[in-house]
This record gives C-alpha cells, sequence and structure tokens, in this order.
C-alpha cells in the first residue's frame, strides 16, 4: 500500500473520531524497529460507554465507505476498550478510566507523536509565473496586461 492512501485512511479514521466528539486524540508512528506489528496507532477516549462505541462505529462506517474494513474488532460489547484493527494501523477508543490504567503511550514511548495535520499532503509549491512578454508590430517585448474579471 502506498503511504499516501494510508495516511489518508488513517486521517479518515481520525476525522471519524473527532465527528463524535473523541478526546484526547493521539496519533502514534510505530518505529520499524520496534516489534509493532503496525504502523499506527490511533488513540482517543469516550467519556461513557455509549460514546465509545459510537465513536468506534463511526470509524468502522467512514473507513467501509472507502472500501476498507476492519480485520478484527474487540471489546465492543464492554466499551472500555475498543480494538479495531486494520493491519496497517489500528484504532484504539478508551473509556476514560481504561485509558489511564493501559497508558499505551507509556508502553510504546518510543513511538513518534503525531498531529492530524502531519498526516495531511504536504502542499505543492507552485512555481510564481511571471507576466508573458508579448511582441508587438514594432518587435519590442511589453508586459501583458492583466484581464478584469466582469460580473
Amino acid at each position: 500500500m502506498k503511504k499516501t492512501e494510508l495516511k489518508n485512511q488513517v486521517s479518515a479514521a481520525i476525522q471519524a473520531c473527532l465527528d463524535k466528539k473523541a478526546e484526547e486524540l493521539t496519533i502514534l508512528e510505530m518505529e520499524k524497529g520496534s516489534g509493532a506489528f503496525t504502523d499506527y496507532f490511533v488513540l482517543c477516549s469516550g467519556t461513557n460507554p455509549r460514546q465509545v462505541q459510537a465513536i468506534a462505529d463511526e470509524v468502522e462506517l467512514r473507513l467501509k465507505g472507502a472500501g476498507l474494513r476492519p480485520t478484527h474488532v474487540e471489546g465492543y460489547n464492554q466499551a472500555e476498550w475498543v480494538l479495531i484493527d486494520y493491519v496497517d494501523f489500528v484504532v484504539h477508543v478508551f473509556s476514560e478510566k481504561a485509558r489511564q490504567f493501559y497508558d499505551l503511550e507509556r508502553l510504546w514511548k518510543s513511538a513518534t507523536r503525531l498531529e492530524p495535520s502531519d498526516l495531511k499532503k504536504a502542499p505543492r509549491k507552485r512555481a510564481q509565473l511571471k507576466p508573458a512578454a508579448v511582441k508587438t508590430a514594432v518587435g519590442k517585448a511589453t508586459p501583458r496586461k492583466k484581464r478584469r474579471k466582469t460580473a
């Protein structure tokens, strides 16, 4: 899978979490030599079991719309720690209590913390175009005039 495609999928999962008012969103990019089984962890919290399930539902729904289904979902009924495994990234939706107890950020402290904006493509810089010169009948080059837009 292309890295940009993976980043787009992770971004879609993040946006789904944010749309359901997930709290304490953290993105961890796992190091290649760390023994991690995936490239990214997306971690967030819900304030109650219904919100935890709603966040998990929205992640699955959003990614299903993009043609991506999880290989494994765990913990949905208990809604303490819902794990949604997409192989290349894993989404963890915690209750506040479970998040503090398991503290995955400490467990995977070697991972690089990212912001959602870090996954977006950097906009390409466009070359500054200078107005082209137009040759007159005399042969002199004069700058082209800008046209005014009319409504």
